[in-house]
């Protein structure tokens, strides 16, 4: 009835509240002594009194993945690397956005375990980096190391993936005699390419071993319209 369990709908009816306006003006106190907090609370919201601070300030994350499947099944190293290399991309570009480095990443592969007639195959390894970083070109560099590591031919690979590890400010990162954090000039250079990315779409600027055709993209042949966020795709009438 109205949102309201069944349960509850008789006790509150037995108090004569029997629609969403008297739910309303009923009193918050007496209501949490007959029933309990949680219906205390949506008489409080329904009265415009919030319950729960706003919170203004999002923590940062923690780690950061980027998995998506493949259109189809892929067999070369080739492919995968041009599949993690993208998606390493992806990656740095939302733990920038964030202020945060990383020094280690995990590199994920696997085969589709729905086909069992299929060999099956998983594995993942973790790549420590020497120092941390944010840039692109290093974490690339990181990941298709992990994935050579993990790689085995004859098996027809359903995902890769690559998680960002131990997330921290990026301003955080120490150096030391023999290593020393992002370069401001390459720092630039990865805030140039996210913003033109930003800008004028995803991929615009991107890294040529992430390839051209990509016949592995997942396909989205039944994608719903995306009415509110693309000009081209606005509904018609």
């Amino acid at each position: 009835m109205w949102g309201i369990g069944r349960r509850l709908a008789p006790r509150l009816a037995a108090l004569g509240i029997t629609s969403p306006l008297k739910l309303r003006d009923a009193n918050p106190s007496r209501i949490r002594e007959r029933f309990n907090v949680v219906l205390q609370r949506t008489v409080m919201e329904l009265q415009c009194t919030p319950c729960l601070d706003l919170e203004e300030d999002s923590p940062d994350c923690k780690t950061i993945c980027c998995s998506p499947s493949f259109g189809r099944a892929v067999e070369g190293l080739d492919e995968l690397a041009e599949a993690l290399t993208t998606y390493a991309s992806y990656a740095a570009q939302k733990m920038r956005a964030q202020g945060l480095a990383t020094a280690a990443v995990l590199v994920m592969l696997t085969t589709n375990r729905h086909k069992p007639e299929d060999a099956q195959y998983y594995a993942t390894l973790h790549v420590r980096l020497t120092i941390g970083t944010s840039d692109t070109a290093r974490l690339i560099r990181a990941a298709l190391w992990g994935l050579r590591g993990i790689y085995k031919p004859g098996f027809r690979y359903k995902k890769c993936g690559i998680h960002l590890l131990d997330l921290h400010p990026a301003q955080d990162v120490q150096g030391s005699l023999f290593l020393r954090p992002d370069r401001p000039e390459r720092s630039a250079l990865m805030q140039a390419m996210d913003a033109f990315n930003t800008r004028y779409g995803r991929n615009r600027v991107r890294y040529a071993c992430s390839g051209q055709d990509r016949p592995w993209k997942l396909r989205a042949e039944y994608l719903s319209q995306r009415y509110t966020t693309r000009w081209g795709e606005l509904l018609q009438v």
